[in-house]
């Protein structure tokens, strides 16, 4: 069976994410949604053979894969229990909660979980997967609020606490003491720290340190520098507007939202991020106040980055992970930096 993928779906409306992937490409739970649709398949529907071709912003479930490959259309949010579109990147943190619980049970039903240790402190119904190479010590795993998964040979560095639902990514490390609330992400190879609240991190990026990380999400290979925070809810508790590059402005999205930062950005230390901010491709972001609630792309302080100069510091923050950026990053980063 071949899976389609329609990477037109949601390419303006899920800035600055889209910029430099397939809204297929987006981590929302445990998994990207290119990565759920086989195993649901696999899973549930093995003996299907046909091919299916799916908007990339769906994101599946076993009752919408079911419709499909019956030949339903899927239009409408509510058409299908379960059933949902990805239309805004806001959508990523407020729907993670429930994403995350769907891909814990479509990885973890019928096997076993490596051997919790018991150094650890476990509250609630111990709904705790660990894959193998995982190291999980001296932490505090509250499960009365939802699941927690630990990724194939991540870490969980003593004096942890964690409330779920919570993913960490295959060779993620939560550092020391960090406070985290469900429902958060921490993706592949990612190091977090401080205190992190129903937030994504895509995967290769960092929040090394101490800082408030709220209703936010980060792309790949981003940095937050020590200190840095965002506030998540106004002063006046009133709604908050996010800048929607499908409509051109900005648009209300709810009572709480953080910092949406696209890939390859970085912030200078203690930086503060207003409420609703959206930062782009390729920033680095540093300076005194508060950064603009919209950082165009390739900003670099208050000018614009020269293109090779973005690609040598690119280079340097993937080198610190043993990578390098390859030439399709190049050709992607080029087209999109000349078409700005």
């Amino acid at each position: 069976m071949a899976i389609i993928f329609d990477d037109i779906a949601g390419a303006e409306s899920l800035y600055p994410f889209t910029a430099t992937r397939s809204a297929a490409d987006i981590r929302i739970g445990i998994l990207t949604i290119r990565e759920k649709w086989p195993l649901i398949i696999e899973k549930y529907f093995a003996d299907e053979m046909q091919d299916i071709c799916i908007n990339a912003n769906i994101i599946p479930t076993k009752a919408s894969a079911a419709s499909m490959l019956k030949g339903g259309q899927l239009n409408s949010v509510n058409e299908v229990e379960g059933y949902r579109v990805l239309e805004h990147p806001w959508q990523i943190f407020q729907w993670n909660d429930w994403a995350l619980r769907n891909d814990f049970e479509l990885l973890t039903s019928g096997r076993v979980s490596s051997k919790i240790s018991g150094t650890n402190t476990v509250i609630g119904n111990g709904n705790i997967f660990i894959e193998p190479g995982a190291i999980v010590e001296h932490a505090t795993l509250n499960t009365t609020t939802g699941p927690v998964y630990i990724g194939k040979n991540a870490e969980v560095q003593e004096g942890c606490l964690i409330r779920g639902p919570f993913s960490l990514g295959e060779g993620a490390v939560l550092k020391m003491g960090s406070k985290i609330y469900g429902a958060t992400t921490i993706g592949p190879y990612c190091t977090a720290a401080g205190e992190v609240k129903n937030s994504v991190m895509f995967g290769y990026s960092n929040k090394g340190h101490d800082g408030y990380l709220g209703d936010s999400v980060i792309g790949e290979w981003c940095n937050l520098g020590a200190g840095t925070s965002n506030s998540n809810v106004m002063n006046t508790a009133g709604t908050v507007k996010v800048w929607d590059n499908g409509l051109k402005e900005f648009a209300p999205v709810g009572l709480k939202c953080g910092l949406l930062m696209g890939d390859y950005s970085r912030a200078a230390t203690n930086t503060s991020f207003n409420t609703g901010t959206v930062i782009g491709v390729g920033c680095n972001i540093f300076g005194t106040g508060f950064p603009p609630k919209l950082v165009p792309d390739f900003t670099w302080g208050t000018e614009r980055y020269t293109f090779e100069k973005l690609l040598k510091d690119i280079n340097n923050w993937k080198a610190l992970k043993g990578q390098q950026i390859s030439e399709h990053e190049t050709a992607m980063l080029k087209q999109l930096y000349f078409k700005n």
